[in-house]
């Protein structure tokens, strides 16, 4: 597959873009580059070969994500510039 012109166009229309010539022939550059790359890929033999989900094998060193009740409501509320009883006063941004 070959970009030309008219698809870099295209595309730049669709994707909201203006590009001048300059740009055009650099991103039809680009663009080919990038085609040729995914084509030799093609060619490379990945039968037995499992897909993988991650780069590693390593599992997650992170602790389990569990709800825990950390933080108080009034101990929240306790250096709120502005309260109203239960609740942060923040300013109107909409009108």
């Amino acid at each position: 597959m070959i970009i030309d012109k008219d698809t870099i166009e295209k595309i730049a229309h669709l994707s909201r873009l203006e590009l001048d010539k300059d740009k055009e022939e650099k991103m039809l550059k680009s663009m080919n580059e990038i085609v040729e790359w995914v084509a030799k890929l093609e060619e490379v033999d990945t039968d037995g070969v499992e897909p993988l989900t991650h780069m590693t094998v390593e599992q997650s060193v992170w602790r389990q994500d569990e709800a825990a009740r950390t933080l108080s409501h009034e101990d929240a509320l306790k250096n709120a510039p502005k309260k109203d009883a239960d609740y942060f006063r923040v300013p109107k941004v909409l009108e």
